[in-house]
């Protein structure tokens, strides 16, 4: 056994067993169920639409029922990147709580490791036989990175995590922004920049051409030959969503780590300070980003414009937001004691079964062997469907949790995890 793996004091403290509800922090758990549900919302136009639809309203296959644009404003400035930024925040969270309480009973980081190998093991199955979209590979890869670092000093990782974002965004300022500037706009007419040029034209026709290939697999009901095509066809496409997301996932999971070590989310900062810190980072990077979007929209919200805005200008600010939601809502969150504020605090509880479930029921929802809605549904109808899936997030999610210790998967997850079956009713 590595001891330094072990807080002395409490070596061979217990049994190797799963947090119980006890011993829960409510702020993340509420934190946690919001986010679920935010990322539904960011990710409806995916579900239902091309995927390239999601960042470019001109690949809907039908009006997208949003001509001045303004929706698409909306969800850039309030949900796009922000749920998934707040989700590995707590996802860097758990990973140290999940340790800090495995350490108490004796464990080492190789039940961490084995946790995440299963994590990684649900993330290929969500993409490989239900949705392109899948973060769960790439947050058990970067978590396995993350998971070398836990014994750092707090200030370590928060330097490094906050550094290494800066970095991250700089480099996706510098990948993603020239690409408008050549495919867009009269940059690109010097004849040192034409081959450029024609290589993102091919570039975004062979995108179109993957949605149409796409488009017909789910329109028609092939659901072996979608994930024949999956499977055969983006055999790597996991592994480059980790090279592409560790820039932003690693630091975000270390600032994680850091904030949870230092009571950011149990009480240990002031209230009156997380609210106004909370705000000032919410305002201001959610004014960057109302600027960001205007640009958008002023240059026609292009296909390479979109990727500038969404990959390109908006890491730096979306950091303020993510960073200024998650102090607000620890702070707000003992407030939220109603029926409300409990059922989103169970589906935080069972943010795992939701999250994968969602994307289970989506299937039902587009797939043409289902009802058939795939590039059926507008952006305000695509929303009436996230409202639904709210209800039914809300609905279900509190009572199971009242008759069983945890989320469907949630078990599962546990039961792999340590090697035996536990017990599931209360």
């Amino acid at each position: 056994m590595n001891h330094a793996d072990m807080p002395a004091a409490n070596a061979g403290a217990g049994t190797v067993a799963p947090v119980v509800g006890a011993d829960r922090i409510g702020s993340l758990d509420f934190i946690r169920g919001l986010a679920v549900m935010g990322i539904l919302a960011a990710n409806i136009v995916a579900f239902g639409q091309p995927s390239s639809a999601y960042m470019f309203p001109d690949a809907f296959l039908v009006p997208s029922g949003d001509q001045s644009g303004w929706l698409w404003i909306s969800q850039f400035v309030l949900i796009d990147g922000k749920m998934r930024g707040l989700f590995t925040l707590l996802f860097g969270a758990g990973l140290y709580l999940f340790m800090e309480r495995a350490w108490a009973r004796g464990s080492t980081r190789w039940l961490q490791a084995r946790r995440l190998f299963f994590l990684l093991l649900f993330g290929l199955a969500h993409f490989f036989l239900v949705w392109f979209g899948d973060i769960l590979t790439y947050y058990a890869l970067c978590g396995f990175i993350v998971l070398l670092c836990l014994r750092w000093s707090i200030k370590t990782q928060l330097v490094v995590g906050l550094g290494g974002y800066m970095l991250g965004a700089l480099a996706y300022a510098a990948i993603f922004v020239p690409l408008h500037f050549i495919a867009d706009t009269p940059m690109g007419d010097a004849a040192s920049l034409t081959e450029i040029r024609s290589s993102l034209e091919e570039s975004k026709a062979d995108a179109f051409a993957e949605d149409a290939v796409e488009i017909g697999l789910i329109s028609s009901g092939d659901y072996s030959g979608f994930v024949a095509h999956r499977i055969t066809e983006h055999t790597f496409e996991p592994l480059a969503n980790v090279l592409l997301f560790c820039m932003e996932s690693i630091p975000l999971m270390l600032i994680g780590v850091a904030l949870y070590r230092l009571g950011f989310f149990g009480g240990g900062f002031e209230r009156r300070d997380m609210i106004r810190w909370g705000w000032v980072g919410l305002a201001v990077g959610g004014a960057i980003h109302i600027a960001i979007a205007l640009w958008a929209r002023q240059v026609g919200f292009t296909y390479y414009g979109n990727l500038a805005a969404f990959m390109g200008f908006s890491p730096l600010p979306r950091l303020f937001m993510v960073l200024g939601l998650a102090a607000l809502l620890v702070a707000y969150s003992p407030g939220w004691t109603g029926w409300l504020g409990q059922r989103i605090v169970a589906a935080g509880r069972a943010a795992f079964s939701n999250y994968l479930g969602t994307s289970i029921v989506m299937l039902f929802v587009f797939h043409g062997w289902a009802l058939g809605l795939y590039g059926e549904l507008n952006r305000p109808q695509l929303y009436l469907v996230v409202l639904l899936a709210w209800v039914a997030m809300l609905a279900w999610s509190k009572p199971w949790l009242a008759r069983f210790r945890y989320g469907p998967l949630e078990w599962l997850w546990r039961s792999l995890t340590y090697g035996k079956l536990f017990a599931l009713r209360r």
